[in-house]
């Protein structure tokens, strides 16, 4: 069955809070440039998440009110942040320790490719011209306890991006704890990628068809939240 590209199945906003809705309470969470920044738009009311950014800030707020940017406060993107009450500011070195010393919870990050280990390929397409060195994603991958992904299920040309094994260069292996697409969100176990639950008005054999790897249905799975 032909998919209408990146338009089917859940938004990215819808994305983006089906993440925010699987981060406990009280957690230190780095989000990775691109789609992973929408999470922090949808933190549970009542559930307290301190964002980290490895420019050198722990208590990352929302985008700043247009008008109101300061151009010294920004995150690892470039783009505009404000700080919550309590955020504090330090040395780009002593965020890389908290992220090496293993001192944040999880970490949300984009995808080229996730192969069904749980192995990443998020840094360069392979290309030439393409970003020449892997830079904090490995550190990220390497000292996070939690690795989440949130990346659309299939490319602009229609090719799967959960796959059996990645093709393109690796960002760490087997790393990946759970992948959240438009269509599915899957659970990286040892015995494979397990469903948890599917986008509206999708069927599981119209999801393993545009999934190169296999796939199998936990028994509490829901089609949609």
């Amino acid at each position: 069955m032909e998919l209408d590209k990146n338009k089917a199945g859940w938004s990215k906003e819808q994305m983006a809070q089906n993440v925010a809705l699987d981060i406990p309470d009280g957690s230190y969470v780095n989000l990775g440039i691109g789609m992973p920044e929408l999470v922090a738009g949808f933190v549970p009311e009542g559930r307290e998440v301190i964002y980290h950014t490895e420019n050198g800030l722990l208590g990352m707020g929302p985008e700043p009110e247009e008008g109101k940017e300061d151009p010294e406060l920004i995150n690892a993107g470039k783009k505009y942040v404000t700080a919550i009450q309590g955020a504090c500011y330090f040395h780009h070195a002593d965020s890389f320790t908290m992220i090496r010393g293993r001192h944040i919870d999880v970490c949300v990050l984009g995808a080229y490719e996730v192969s069904e280990r749980g192995d990443l390929a998020n840094w360069s397409t392979g290309k030439p011209g393409a970003v020449p060195a892997v830079g904090g994603a490995m550190d990220l991958v390497a000292g996070v306890r939690n690795i989440f992904v949130i990346t659309k299920h299939i490319t602009k040309q229609g090719k799967p991006k959960i796959v059996q094994n990645c093709q393109l260069p690796l960002t760490g292996k087997g790393v990946v704890k759970r992948i959240y697409t438009n269509l599915a969100i899957l659970e990286v176990t040892q015995e494979g990628l397990v469903v948890n639950k599917m986008a509206p008005g999708l069927g599981f054999d119209e999801l393993q068809e545009h999934t190169d790897a296999p796939l199998t249905m936990a028994s509490s799975s829901k089609k949609s939240r």
